[in-house]
C-alpha cells in the first residue's frame, strides 16, 4: 500500500476529541484518523451508488403518483417565493 503525507490542520478541539477516541481504540492518533476518513470515503462513495442507480430506474409516472399524494394546501409563508 502506498501512503502519502498530508499535513492537516484541525480546530483543537477537534483534535482534542479525536486524540481522546483513539486512545480509548488503543490506536495512533494518524491511524485513527485515517480510518475515520476511510469510513467516510465508503459512506459517500456508497450513497452516491445508491442514488444512481435510483436515478436510472426512475420514471416520470413514478414521479405524478407520488405528487398525486401531496395535499392540496397552500404553501406556509416561509416557503413562498418573494
Amino acid at each position: 500500500m502506498s501512503k502519502a503525507t498530508h499535513p492537516l490542520k484541525l480546530p483543537l478541539s477537534i483534535k482534542k476529541a479525536a486524540q481522546r477516541l483513539a486512545k480509548e481504540d488503543g490506536v495512533s492518533l494518524n491511524q485513527w484518523i485515517a480510518v475515520a476518513v476511510a469510513e467516510k470515503v465508503g459512506v459517500v462513495e456508497t450513497t452516491a451508488d445508491f442514488f444512481k442507480q435510483r436515478a436510472a430506474t426512475a420514471t416520470g409516472k413514478g414521479m405524478m403518483k407520488f405528487l398525486r399524494g401531496a395535499p392540496n394546501a397552500a404553501p406556509e409563508a416561509e416557503d413562498k417565493l418573494r
